[in-house]
């Protein structure tokens, strides 16, 4: 934990009673196949948290809001929920089964006559209660699981992504309503604005671990660095007389052995030490390779338009995409953003107009309903008969940007590991899965990418590459998202479908969308309590700056991180005085990584601060 618990009942630091918890777990252990999954958790949930729950994929996080509940008991520990307090969960795959309709599941826990609850729930997430069960989507049941905890009412609320299959409306409605609600509740989201406009404090799984911090999201990434730092110089501290005690055991033990018993013991007490100490799991091996350069004009769409029977899609709409541009296309549910991508890739024909393409173009796609992973295949038969990356006659490799490369190796750059190769893909979580989809993506060279919803259930580290990849990539990018915070981090055109076919291009990202849309009747300026939305650290008003100039002082910030960064692990590898002896050619590939970072990061900064005074005239 992040720091001392107060025991239940006790006083704190003022005198005063402190506030009864809601929910206690202490000296919580858990293994899966012989691994730790947690070890030794002890937490605290009060009444009124705020907690966001966060962790790399696969550290846990579902598992512990599991313990939580009640649904999934430890090997050891205990769980404590005081008399009369109710906990509810939302459930990632809830059981349907004895109901008509998922108006009626989402009801079930409810006194009688009050079912209305459902229906204000419902209208606010936007999905139609009296929808037969059968012919429900995946994500109508996911938002009736939703509905049903937000009817209830419990005193502690355990949601587990609960954003996923809402669009950005939605999702300003669900926080308005957390928001308001006296309740606790602890989170897990990939969702960033979300976080950072809910939560107050943070629950931080990582490698069976829990630590606990009081500053909500806002404050975790700075705290994990924190955190990470510290660990390094402990562990480069005692590396350090590890190594000093070795050479001391080696050229003198023999002499002394009776009268340094103690040290040797010491010595080997302190490599059991380094031996537990669990390394970071790396972030994936994540690379795009642009191929072929395509032409300056990507797509031209002129006067294109759909309709579905008397479902207007979409009217009369023109849009220019040349080569560079990330254009995101955002709306509500069932709008018909899905479709207008397809159009504009050729897979769909328009109704009307004509869709031109530019030449050369590689198009690689992310699909939203994951509908090219095959559920009953393992990892490594889904990478091998991979069409684009089938190595002929070879069942262990396959080709990456035009390299074999073993399975298993490929797999491990996307952080699964060997026994996971041999599993199926439906054992896998929502983000490996989503993993697993850009490792597809990203093994061809491609010019154009086709993300449609490529952030649902990323971890927030993988979300930061995948921005990172996308600012460097040469190629092109459509994006459809009800990411907020990745769609103002990546985006530089927005395309904003509103429905009865009406679509409209706007400058920049998410926020600049909302500072340049008109305000209409239905939206007045004192409309009920829209979510807000947090804005990035870089982004700030720069009037003076021209709208390359402006965007190119927002991605500045992010770039200089991740020198500051590179620069860091250089130094770090580089400070082994046995490294040059060693490896001589690693010492000067680093050393020459090393200046050439230095002097990128010097030049980024310079150009910051030239942006800057121009910004502020």
């Amino acid at each position: 934990m992040g720091g001392p618990l107060t025991a239940p009942g006790a006083l704190d630091s003022w005198g005063a009673m402190a506030r009864a918890p809601l929910l206690q777990l202490s000296g919580t252990s858990l293994t899966h196949g012989g691994d730790p999954v947690l070890d030794g958790v002890d937490l605290v949930v009060q009444a009124g948290d705020r907690v966001a729950l966060v962790g790399r994929n696969g550290s846990g996080k579902s598992t512990l809001m599991k313990i939580m509940a009640g649904l999934v008991e430890a090997d050891a520990g205990e769980r404590v929920v005081p008399p009369g307090v109710t906990v509810g969960y939302m459930e990632q795959e809830p059981t349907f089964e004895g109901f008509e309709t998922i108006g009626a599941f989402a009801a079930s826990g409810l006194p009688e006559g009050e079912g209305y609850r459902v229906e204000v729930v419902a209208e606010g997430l936007k999905f139609d209660p009296e929808t037969k069960v059968s012919a429900a989507s995946g994500g109508e049941k996911r938002r009736a699981a939703l509905a049903k905890l937000l009817a209830e009412a419990p005193e502690l609320m355990l949601l587990d992504e609960p954003t996923n299959h809402l669009d950005i409306e939605a999702i300003g409605w669900l926080e308005a309503r957390l928001a308001e609600t006296k309740a606790g509740f602890v989170v897990i989201s990939h969702d960033r604005a979300f976080l950072r406009s809910l939560t107050r404090a943070v629950l931080w799984i990582d490698r069976g671990t829990v630590r606990r911090s009081e500053r909500g999201f806002e404050g975790f990434e700075d705290w994990r660095e924190t955190v990470w730092a510290e660990e390094d110089l402990a562990r480069h501290k005692l590396e350090r007389k590890i190594k000093s005690e070795a050479r001391w055991a080696v050229e003198g033990i023999s002499a002394r052995r009776k009268r340094n018993q103690g040290r040797v013991r010491a010595l080997q007490a302190m490599r059991a030490e380094r031996a537990a100490m669990i390394r970071r799991q790396g972030t994936a091996d994540m690379a795009l390779e642009t191929g072929t350069v395509s032409g300056r004009l990507v797509i031209e769409a002129k006067g294109i338009s759909k309709a579905y029977g008397e479902k207007v899609i979409l009217r009369a709409f023109d849009l220019t995409v040349l080569r560079g541009d990330r254009v995101a296309f955002v709306g509500p549910n069932g709008v018909g953003k899905t479709t207008l991508l397809r159009m504009l890739t050729g897979e769909v024909g328009p109704d009307t107009g004509r869709i031109r393409h530019g030449t050369n173009l590689e198009i690689a796609v992310f699909d939203q309903a994951r509908a090219t992973l095959d559920l009953e295949m393992t990892l490594w038969d889904g990478l091998v008969n991979d069409p684009d990356m089938k190595v002929s006659g070879r069942s262990d490799q396959v080709m990456v940007r035009g390299v074999p490369k073993h399975v298993v190796a490929y797999l491990k750059d996307f952080l699964f590991d060997e026994q996971q190769a041999r599993a199926p893909i439906s054992s896998l979580s929502g983000g490996e899965r989503a993993r697993l989809l850009l490792a597809r993506i990203m093994a061809k060279p491609s010019n154009l990418l086709v993300l449609d919803e490529p952030t649902n259930d990323l971890d927030v580290e993988t979300l930061d590459l995948l921005q990172d990849l996308l600012g460097e990539y040469d190629g092109t990018v459509l994006l459809v998202s009800h990411d907020r915070d990745f769609i103002d981090r990546v985006a530089t055109t927005t395309v904003a479908l509103e429905g009865d076919g009406k679509a409209t291009v706007y400058a920049g990202g998410w926020t600049d969308y909302q500072a340049q849309k008109p305000v209409t009747e239905a939206e007045p300026v004192k409309a009920a309590r829209p979510a807000p939305v947090a804005e990035p650290k870089a982004r700030k008003v720069a009037a003076g700056l021209s709208f390359t100039e402006r965007h190119r002082l927002e991605a500045l910030p992010s770039i200089i991180e991740r020198l500051e960064a590179e620069i860091a692990r250089l130094s770090d590898f580089l400070a082994d005085p046995e490294l040059f002896t060693k490896a001589p050619a690693k010492f000067q590939k680093a050393s020459e990584g090393l200046a050439e970072r230095q002097a990128a990061l010097a030049a980024a900064e310079e150009e910051w601060l030239v942006l800057e005074e121009k910004a502020a005239g």
